[in-house]
């Protein structure tokens, strides 16, 4: 299965829907994100075959530690493509096309690394080579917003829509994630009708599930939890610290996640 992941890094991650796949058996992952603790957690479940990434970073934290792990053990594949590669990637997924041509790659080593991209040649005069970004096609996407109303139109309220819509529109099934369900009227009373990133004909269900960004931020709902994701990495560096990690926060319910999280006594900062 591949599945997509939207948010960025370690902003807006549909953490709660990932914790909810942690709980299944799914495995043998083909996952495509702008990779952050999502990646991570995949990772040190071993459920991940494949990874299409442009990175994998905490933000504050320069390197995603099970990623890093991960990668040295030779743990799965990993398709690095440039940022643009990856947007015009999922947009040629989401418009059902085999590829779209992009001037991002030419003369770097993504085009060693990645032997299986192709260049395609204008037919028009300029006659330009370019590199055929192919198109990223998802089983799945997984998206948190800041809003949504039940039939799944979302809405995001921070600085950045990231590429959730991409996401949900390259994907055969969508599923997401939000702080507030509100009435369709209602979402336009904080923000106006641009915010209202993810259409609900790309959407398969939706759910309510306030916190369901964290430990990343869902601004200006909330910050990050710097101090929980210093707890996560500092955790991740050891097998033993790990497995006590593990036993706290993620071998229960999401009921049981948040407890722990309050019992930890952290706090988001502000977003």
């Amino acid at each position: 299965m591949t599945v997509g992941i939207g948010g960025w890094g370690s902003r807006r991650k549909p953490m709660a829907l990932v914790r909810a796949l942690l709980r299944t058996a799914v495995t043998d992952l083909t996952v495509v994100s702008c990779g952050g603790p999502d990646v991570g957690l995949l990772a040190a479940a071993g459920r991940v075959r494949r990874l299409v990434a442009p990175f994998v970073t905490l933000d504050s934290v320069p390197l995603e530690p099970h990623f890093a792990a991960a990668r040295q053990r030779g743990a799965f594949a990993f398709t690095e493509l440039d940022e643009s590669m990856f947007l015009w990637g999922l947009t040629a997924g989401a418009q059902r096309l085999p590829f779209l041509p992009v001037r991002a790659g030419l003369g770097s080593d993504v085009m060693t690394v990645n032997p299986e991209l192709r260049t395609v040649r204008s037919p028009y005069g300029d006659g330009e080579e370019l590199v055929a970004a192919p198109a990223l096609r998802l089983d799945a996407a997984l998206v948190h917003l800041n809003r949504a109303d039940a039939r799944g139109n979302a809405q995001y309220l921070g600085p950045d829509p990231y590429f959730d819509d991409l996401f949900c529109e390259a994907a055969d099934t969508a599923f997401v994630s939000c702080e507030r369900i509100l009435p369709t009227a209602e979402l336009l009373r904080e923000q106006g009708p641009q915010t209202l990133l993810v259409s609900r004909s790309f959407v398969t269900g939706v759910v309510e599930a306030p916190g369901g960004a964290h430990f990343t931020s869902c601004a200006p709902d909330y910050g990050r939890d710097e101090e929980f994701q210093r707890a996560y990495v500092t955790a991740a560096r050891g097998g033993a610290q790990w497995r006590t990690f593990h036993d706290r926060f993620l071998a229960g319910d999401e009921s049981a996640y948040r407890a722990a999280v309050a019992g930890l006594g952290t706090r988001r900062s502000e977003g």
